[in-house]
């Protein structure tokens, strides 16, 4: 195995408003999920106004939550995040599909069905989605599973223009493929309902990205997202529609979840004059300890 990257990752996200307000409860997904592939050295995590109380807890996803409650009013709330971590990165993975997922259509096994139920339960179905995902497969025989994926995973790339939008929300997948530009949560969203439009489970993913100096890779100074989709032999595999990655390669994994709204990495409540907001400003860096 190679050596790990050790990488720090920064990241501060700043509520700022006119006038003091009251805070409620907030939720914070900070924590990259440790794995073989990922090994959590040091954490710090910084929150001002100092909430009181901050406790820690395992969603249904077993995505490691903060949740912090205040008693006192600001016209700033800013939280920061501090960790360093070791990351494997496998620059050219070789997936061993179970022989009968190999080719595309297959079927899970039975067990594998019951448990993947939500992985494959369309959110916006639409029959512009579908024919665009049946794009990818061989006309008149069956396709290879990682052939077809890696196809999707790079016309997103190389068709779509990628832009970043900090506003809540994702498009919907129609609207995508007709505007045929969107956010790294827009291109990850598309992905997984045309996958799941073949049958294949997918799950959505947030995180981070890293990006060596002078490379291409997008969606660095802020949150990523991209999809896992179950692969029977190989599991769940890391796919980034934004990079055209196959791969853990750059990609920290905080939280997962079958929907995009089940992991947002910062969400909260405040009390206050609606004019009060003034904005949200996020700030990510990760950086390569050498």
């Amino acid at each position: 195995m190679r050596a790990p990257h050790r990488l720090t990752v920064r990241h501060q996200s700043v509520y700022r408003y006119s006038e003091p307000v009251r805070f409620g409860e907030h939720r914070m997904m900070f924590r990259p999920r440790a794995s073989h592939d990922l090994r959590l050295l040091s954490m710090q995590l910084l929150i001002t106004p100092t909430p009181e109380r901050l406790h820690w807890l395992h969603d249904i996803f077993d995505n490691s939550v903060a949740v912090a409650t205040f008693s006192v009013e600001a016209s700033e709330l800013l939280f920061r995040s501090e960790v360093t971590l070791e990351h494997w990165e496998a620059p050219l993975p070789d997936y061993s599909l179970e022989a009968y997922a190999s080719t595309w259509p297959f079927a899970y096994t039975r067990e594998e069905a019951s448990d993947l139920v939500n992985a494959r339960s369309r959110q916006y179905p639409d029959a512009e989605v579908d024919l665009w995902a049946r794009r990818f497969i061989e006309p008149g025989g069956t396709t290879g599973t990682m052939t077809l994926l890696r196809s999707m995973t790079l016309e997103i790339k190389n068709s779509f223009m990628y832009v970043r939008r900090t506003e809540k929300g994702v498009n919907r997948p129609a609207d995508t493929l007709r505007l045929r530009c969107g956010s790294c949560r827009d291109f990850a969203v598309l992905m997984m309902d045309a996958v799941r439009s073949l049958g294949l489970a997918a799950r959505f993913v947030s995180g981070y990205i890293f990006v060596p100096d002078y490379d291409a890779t997008l969606g660095g100074g802020a949150t990523h997202a991209w999809l896992q989709i179950y692969l029977p032999g190989a599991g769940w595999v890391d796919f980034d529609p934004t990079n055209s990655i196959v791969g853990n390669r750059h990609l920290i994994r905080v939280a997962v979840a079958w929907n995009y709204e089940q992991v947002l990495p910062l969400w909260g409540t405040w009390q206050g004059a609606t004019y009060s907001f003034l904005g949200l400003e996020v700030d990510v860096s990760v950086t390569e300890d050498v």
